[in-house]
C-alpha cells in the first residue's frame, strides 16, 4: 500500500490523537473521566451527522472528549483536517 506525504501526515495527526489522555474512543467517555465529569447523550453518528451538516465530507469522528467535545477528521472546500464538535453545536477546524 502506498501512502501518501499528506497521508501519513493525516495517519500521523489521528495516532496523536487516540494517544491524547483525557480521550476515549466513540463508545462511552465516562469510563476515563474525573469521578463527578457530567457526560451528556451525544453520540458518533449524531457527531457526524453535525459535521456532514456544516460542508464537511470524508468525515471519521475519532473520540469524544471528557469535556463532551467531539473530535474527529474531514474535508472542506479541498482541504482536509481535524474538526471538532463543541456540546453546543458548533463545528470548527480544530488548531493543535
Amino acid at each position: 500500500m502506498k501512502v501518501s506525504i499528506a497521508g501519513a501526515a493525516v495517519m500521523l495527526a489521528v495516532a496523536a490523537v487516540f494517544a491524547t489522555p483525557g480521550f476515549v474512543g466513540t463508545g462511552s467517555a465516562a469510563a476515563a473521566c474525573d469521578p463527578g465529569t457530567r457526560i451528556d447523550a451525544s453520540t458518533a453518528n449524531g457527531a457526524k451527522r453535525r459535521f456532514e451538516a456544516a460542508g464537511y465530507r470524508n468525515v471519521r469522528v475519532i473520540k469524544k472528549g471528557c469535556d463532551n467535545y467531539w473530535h474527529g477528521m474531514g474535508a472542506k472546500n479541498g482541504t482536509e483536517g481535524r474538526i471538532v464538535l463543541a456540546p453546543s453545536g458548533e463545528v470548527l477546524p480544530e488548531n493543535d
